[in-house]
């Protein structure tokens, strides 16, 4: 009777485990969408203004993200953008990531 109860501890931290490591990895990969949709717009800010955030919006697909919200403030771009997770008992969720890129001498609204 113990073994089977063992058995069941094991798996329920196994599924917990699992969970955790799931939810990380989407952070760190909608981290990532944001940072790089963040370079991309900023990279093109100066000649296309706000124009350059429908090219965040390629970026941040490409990267398994949707860009939520995108502004321009001269060189630097602010943006958040979302991705989906559908974790093991918890269902579907959705997972935000902020990130700003521009020249560091730049000071922008924060």
């Amino acid at each position: 009777m113990w073994a089977v109860a063992l058995i069941g501890v094991l798996w329920t931290v196994a599924l917990g485990l699992v969970t955790v490591a799931g939810a990380r990895v989407v952070r760190h990969r909608a981290q990532a969408a944001a940072d790089l949709t963040a370079l991309a717009v900023a990279a093109r800010a100066i000649p296309l203004g706000e124009e350059a955030c429908r090219r965040g919006e390629a970026v941040a697909a490409a990267n398994g993200a949707g860009l939520e919200r995108c502004a321009v403030v001269g060189p630097t771009a602010d943006v958040i953008v979302a991705a989906e997770v559908r974790l093991p008992l918890l269902g579907l969720h959705t997972v935000n990531a902020r990130a700003r890129a521009g020249p560091a001498d730049h000071r922008a609204a924060p």
